[in-house]
């Protein structure tokens, strides 16, 4: 056989084995079960961190304040240094009758050795726990609730065995409405699902470990336990470094697609797409310049050898070349499909994963380029510096 045909060959090999060995991470039926209430609501307490919000704030925290929830439940809002009017428009969202009560609170700016985020949850998290809740229900200022959404998280940490799950992470449905949107956000899920399928998370006894920052009900004790936010202070993927420590000290944790719950925030541009994925992508890495040498060719090997070698073999008449890049291009799509039926998107954005894929690699090397250059992680007017490996726990795939 060709060179041309061993690529192929090679790719076809990979795509059957993503199919079958990688915890079945196309497929898209984990959601939250069936609701089963609890004898007793436990008291929950929604911490919300926000910086410079105040465009998203208006559709999303109405959602969390007329949540429908039998038990003791309260907001604590943590105003981030916003520059915007974030705070005294929460307060005056707060202020409407009927809904759950909000406190705004602000931390000031945080200390050396902790990113915004983490420092803005440190201190909801403190303030929550002065009214000792049995549950923390983490959600960012971009994301809208069902009003029986609180219900739904509550009663399925109580459905994992007897003891329940220490935490309850649901992915938000992001947004597709641009053209940009469509092409970029169902592959993001459909990515982070390949790098921890929800399966394998949900498992008990997993190595696997993540959750979506979005939406994360978390028990209190649980929390305490691995020393959240302290023991990931550092961390630019907090979501999946929580998880990990949740796991890591024995808690029981669960992750799935959200149906209820929604994120508000649009990214009507290609760089708006291209600087949410870039701030983080090579953090994924681990900043590793040896990984990222690994990840260019193996992403070009998955993604791009498929339909490559499928057009070369028809122009050069290499049958083996055509039949085994067609054959990959067509589990590449197909495990794709269930993802965009999930978002509600056109079969025929199936076969255009590959370009997807070359988007987000640009966008994994510009990650890398931005962080030698000292502009890293940069999210909303702050940059963070490369961790220290011996004080957060950044994820890598598999952890």
């Amino acid at each position: 056989m060709s060179a041309v045909a061993w690529i192929a060959v090679g790719s076809l090999v990979v795509w059957v084995w993503l199919l079958l060995g990688q915890g079945f991470y196309w497929r898209t039926d984990q959601r939250l079960p069936l609701r089963t209430d609890p004898v007793r609501w436990p008291s929950v307490a929604v911490v919300v961190p926000a910086r410079d919000e105040a465009e998203m704030l208006p559709v999303s925290l109405p959602s969390l304040l007329v949540q429908d929830y039998p038990g003791d439940a309260w907001i604590t809002l943590v105003d981030d240094g916003s520059s915007d009017g974030t705070g005294q428009l929460a307060r005056d969202l707060g202020a409407r009758p009927g809904g759950l009560p909000l406190t705004v609170v602000s931390p000031g700016e945080p200390e050396a050795g902790w990113t915004g985020k983490l420092w803005a949850l440190r201190h909801g998290i403190a303030v929550a726990r002065q009214h000792k809740p049995d549950f923390l229900l983490l959600t960012d200022a971009d994301i809208a609730h069902e009003p029986d959404s609180l219900r739904d998280l509550v009663a399925a940490a109580g459905s994992g065995g007897p003891d329940g799950f220490d935490l309850v992470s649901q992915m938000a449905r992001l947004r597709v409405e641009s053209a940009w949107e469509r092409l970029v956000v169902p592959a993001f899920v459909y990515f982070f699902g390949q790098l921890y399928p929800f399966r394998r998370v949900n498992r008990a006894g997993s190595r696997t470990a993540a959750a979506a920052g979005g939406c994360v009900l978390l028990r209190t004790e649980a929390a305490e336990r691995a020393r959240i936010p302290e023991s990931i202070r550092q961390s630019v993927i907090d979501d999946v470094s929580l998880a990990r420590e949740v796991r890591r000290s024995g808690g029981r944790i669960w992750l799935g697609l959200a149906e209820r719950v929604d994120s508000v925030r649009p990214y009507p541009r290609l760089r708006d797409l291209w600087r949410m994925v870039a701030r983080s992508a090579y953090a994924q890495l681990r900043h590793s310049p040896l990984l990222l040498a690994g990840t260019v060719p193996g992403l070009l090997l998955v993604y791009v050898a498929p339909p490559a070698t499928l057009v070369a073999g028809l122009l050069t008449g290499d049958g083996a070349a055509a039949w085994a890049g067609g054959a990959a291009w067509a589990v590449m799509t197909a495990t794709y499909l269930p993802m965009l039926a999930y978002y509600r998107q056109s079969v025929w954005l199936g076969p255009l994963l590959p370009l997807t894929a070359v988007l987000y690699l640009l966008m994994t090397v510009d990650s890398a380029v931005q962080h030698y250059r000292g502009r890293g992680a940069a999210w909303k007017g702050r940059t963070y510096a490369r961790p220290d490996p011996d004080t957060t726990h950044d994820a890598a795939p598999g952890r």
